[in-house]
């Protein structure tokens, strides 16, 4: 047994079921001159299969589960012990298939959720497997030894090689593709006057239907004692009609992850990304980021990073200059099958322009998991305020200030499975109130989306 498998003993998820040495004791059979018969009841029929399961006599058990399948209310303990059985027999995808399809409906339900944890680490997928056994984690009812497994389970996680990739392609529907403001005309300042200027169609508001896609990337995999390679990656892609408004961006991190006790980690990583705009390189940059994550316990999880990175724009000079952010989020864990987060931010950039170079601070809150259905759901908003270092002076002697607001809802069908895509659809809302009426802006976006997780 490698060190990143782990077995849960078998038990039934019903503390109703009469246990396989009751029905022994309480069966007789019914005999005639040639042969003997028995009449079990289905819940009698179950704890006979759980027994033989236990005992990996799969075989033997395998015709009393196919007999219960017209038994709905011992489904979900004759599902799971199909699920098991696959497991150990070497089925496991159809295993997570099982129990993925039981969380559908029972989000709840702890065992369920640890076997699928335990299904997911075999075939190599540790970070969803994380994600799972820490929902399980929070079940106060484990018995000590289950949840200590768990937890060194999952310890050994954070120090072996892990991967997950994310996959996904649709349609979007936007209101403001161009990102541009909704005015027609704008105050110019000559001299001591103001005159209304109307503004190119170019630079306002305007909608549009875009195919998009994005793929992200994590990898982490051992380098010497506790010291382990983090890569990370993403692009992101969206194609409208024509050129003007395409939109791609990528970004590469890499460098070493330190484990700092049993429930930290921290990691230090070269950074870089590029963006083209309209065909055209709209921003690139390079720089390095410092992250730290740290376990509470009780489910509750804290991060903290910093990134400062150099950006040469293709658009203008005056967009060049230093960009650098600290970040903070604080995570927990909600009836087992919801994840809250709260986040913090500042952002400054120091850009050759006094003008375009700005300061912004602002918080997220979100909260997102499953529901029954096979459903996964999330929800966020955040507001931030930016203050900038000067006036733009054709527009106005003082310096311009921004409230922005973001907001963003997203529903997935994980249990509906096309070539392994699940369907997915999200409403995002975002807009700028600037003291400037050129950089007031409001967009909203629908992303029908069919994602892959691998």
């Amino acid at each position: 047994m490698s060190r990143l498998q782990i077995a849960f003993p078998l038990a039934l998820l019903s503390c109703a079921l009469v246990p396989a040495a009751a029905v022994a004791e309480h069966v007789f059979p019914t005999c005639t001159e040639s042969q003997c018969s028995v009449q079990l009841t289905a819940e009698q029929l179950l704890a006979k299969a759980e027994t033989l399961v236990s005992e990996h006599r799969f075989a033997e058990a395998a015709p009393m589960l196919a007999a219960l399948e017209n038994a709905p209310q011992v489904a979900l303990e004759r599902n799971f012990l199909i699920g098991y059985t696959q497991v150990e027999t070497g089925e496991v995808t159809r295993a997570i298939k099982t129990f993925r399809a039981i969380l559908a409906q029972y989000p709840e339900q702890t065992r369920v959720r640890m076997e699928l944890g335990r299904a997911l680490l075999m075939q190599g997928k540790g970070q969803s497997a994380d994600h799972h056994f820490r929902l399980a984690q929070q079940d106060s009812s484990l018995p000590e030894d289950i949840a200590g497994s768990i937890r060194a389970t999952r310890g050994v996680l954070r120090q072996v090689r892990t991967s997950s990739y994310n996959f996904n392609f649709g349609l979007a529907p936007d209101s403001n593709i161009t990102g541009g403001t909704n005015a027609a005309t704008i105050d110019v300042s000559v001299g001591p006057f103001t005159v209304p200027l109307a503004l190119d169609s170019n630079a306002r508001q305007k909608s549009g239907t875009g195919q998009f896609a994005t793929f992200s990337g994590s990898v982490r995999t051992g380098l010497a004692g506790e010291t382990r390679l983090l890569i990370d990656g993403d692009t992101q892609f969206t194609n409208y009609r024509g050129k003007d408004h395409d939109d791609l961006s990528l970004q590469l991190a890499a460098g070493p992850e330190f484990s700092v006790g049993e429930d930290t980690s921290v990691h230090i990583q070269a950074i870089g990304s590029q963006r083209f705009y309209g065909g055209k390189n709209a921003s690139r940059a390079f720089g390095l980021r410092a992250g730290l994550q740290s376990e509470l316990g009780e489910g509750q999880r804290i991060g903290v990073s910093l990134d400062a990175r150099r950006s040469n724009s293709g658009f203008a000079e005056a967009y060049d200059g230093w960009q650098l952010g600290g970040f903070a989020t604080y995570e927990r864990v909600i009836a087992r099958k919801m994840i809250a987060s709260a986040s913090l931010f500042g952002r400054r950039e120091a850009l050759t322009s006094a003008a375009y170079s700005d300061f912004e601070v602002g918080g997220n809150l979100g909260i997102g998991g499953e529901l029954p259905l096979g459903i996964n759901a999330s929800i966020s908003g955040g507001a931030s305020r930016a203050w900038y270092d000067a006036p733009l002076a054709i527009f106005s002697n003082d310096p311009r200030k921004d409230w922005r607001l973001n907001g963003r809802v997203e529903l997935g069908l994980r249990s509906m499975r096309v070539l392994g895509f699940s369907p997915s659809v999200a409403y995002s809302y975002s807009a700028s109130l600037s003291t400037l009426t050129l950089y007031d802006s409001k967009r909203s976006r629908v992303r029908f989306a069919l994602a892959r997780y691998f």
